[in-house]
């Protein structure tokens, strides 16, 4: 008994999936150290300075506070731009992380009981991640970040009703104001205690509900934790050393009336771009009051929908299966993706609807490239983000029948070896060898799973 209590709380490595909350749980690790090292330099102040920093190009000019200390913190501080490079890698890669265990979970199964807890803190940590990392991108005030602050400003001011008493909490009576970086830089210090205070919770309820398995899985390998540990601290030092990233000094300093050319947003946020790019110009007009629907769909509404639709969906499928009268699915055994067709499916145009949002991002871009129009490539996202969805889950879900019914036969005649043997009475036949045991029980698996 007591071994396997410590065999719940220790990190089991049985199958390559479960290296994507190991590789979250460690980059936000990187995270924290990192930006504890970038607090003791940056000044979030926004009153204007002379920088006459060591970067010639820029020496004399007026700019904030805290660009100049990210000036400093990057080309005059020992190992500066490295800290800062490896936390902006590291917030890329929790967010790819995060954004990956979210599939696995949905592709398997584990968001089912009794770990549906655990799935909704990794929707929230994805929310929040996006959220932090928005607030972090506009702390150097640079002109890229500069630039994304009229996004935020038209977001906000979209909203109904609030709006613009939202508007007026983070910019103040003007735009940009002298009050938005430390209003950005206070909700960017705030949102990873919530997020370290997630993971905490959700490490004690991996230790009590212990660690869901495949029926078939690699032997399992209770070490792997540190490994893990240090090949993300590793692999984030590499890029922060070897792959330039947000280089300010390039961008210069923030100035309402420029944009840096050819900007671009993080790629977790490409969706949102692509969206607002596709979008009509719609507006609605409700007692005298404009709703401009071309920002507020796409900014809002779109992920409004997709965080409620994540989770809700356990839920769902938990009242949907009741109402069928279908027995719930196992405690620990996971599924394969081929078992649930209509869940793949779902999976896969949920990725093809943020993929199609992603490419609409560069909708000028794929113009120039292959010498069409602006207006014919919107509108051929506009369309295909709507049938591309459809075809996916009608195609995801015909190949997940038709392996079912490929291993269903394997099962029950056995596995072709291509060997052609002679009976006694002169007949020939091809010799067929008996599935082996995980197939039995993957077609086991296969036969009693929840549709």
């Amino acid at each position: 008994m007591r071994s396997s209590v410590a065999g719940r709380r220790s990190f089991r490595f049985s199958h390559w999936s479960f290296m994507f909350a190991e590789i979250a749980v460690w980059s936000f690790a990187v995270l924290l150290v990192t930006g504890a090292v970038l607090m003791l330099f940056y000044d979030p102040g926004m009153t204007r300075v002379t920088y006459d920093g060591s970067y010639g190009p820029l020496r004399g000019l007026l700019v904030s506070r805290a660009f100049d200390s990210a000036m400093h913190l990057s080309l005059e501080v020992r190992g500066g731009l490295l800290i800062r490079q490896m936390h902006h890698w590291a917030a890329l890669v929790f967010v790819a992380a995060v954004a990956l265990q979210l599939l696995r979970m949905f592709l398997t199964g584990a968001f089912r009981r009794p770990r549906t807890r655990q799935w909704l803190i990794w929707v929230a940590l994805l929310g929040l991640a996006m959220a932090a990392g928005e607030t972090g991108n506009a702390l150097p005030d640079d002109n890229l970040s500069g630039g994304s602050l009229w996004l935020i400003l038209s977001v906000v001011q979209s909203i109904p009703v609030v709006g613009s008493w939202v508007g007026s909490l983070l910019f103040g009576t003007a735009f940009p104001g002298d009050q938005v970086i430390p209003v950005m830089y206070g909700l960017h210090l705030v949102i990873p205690l919530v997020m370290a205070a997630l993971l905490i919770v959700r490490e004690l309820l991996v230790r009590r509900h212990g660690h869901s398995r495949f029926v078939a899985s690699l032997p399992e390998r209770r070490g792997a934790r540190p490994l893990m540990a240090a090949a993300t601290t590793g692999m984030l030092i590499i890029l922060g050393f070897g792959f330039q990233i947000a280089p300010i000094w390039l961008y210069g300093p923030a100035t309402p009336s420029q944009i840096s050319a050819g900007s671009v947003p993080d790629w977790y946020m490409g969706f949102l771009d692509g969206a607002l790019r596709i979008m009509p110009g719609w507006e609605l007009t409700v007692g005298g009051h404009t709703l401009s629907l071309a920002v507020l769909v796409p900014t809002l509404v779109v992920p409004g929908l997709f965080f409620t639709a994540l989770a809700a969906y356990p839920t769902a499928e938990r009242l949907l299966a009741a109402r069928r009268g279908r027995p719930a699915a196992g405690r620990d055994v996971l599924d394969r993706p081929r078992e649930t067709p209509v869940k793949t499916g779902l999976a896969v145009a949920g990725v093809t609807f943020y993929g199609l949002l992603w490419a609409a991002a560069a909708n000028d871009q794929l113009a120039h490239q292959f010498h069409l129009t602006v207006n014919a490539v919107t509108v051929f996202f506009r369309y295909a983000v709507i049938i591309g969805p459809v075809v996916a889950f009608a195609v995801t879900r015909w190949i997940c029948l038709a392996l079912r019914q490929a291993e269903r036969e394997t099962a029950e005649h056995g596995v072709e070896t291509g060997i052609i043997v002679r009976s006694p009475d002169g007949g020939f036949h091809e010799r067929i060898a008996p599935p082996d045991a995980a197939d039995g029980r993957r077609h086991l698996a296969a036969k009693t799973a929840v549709q």
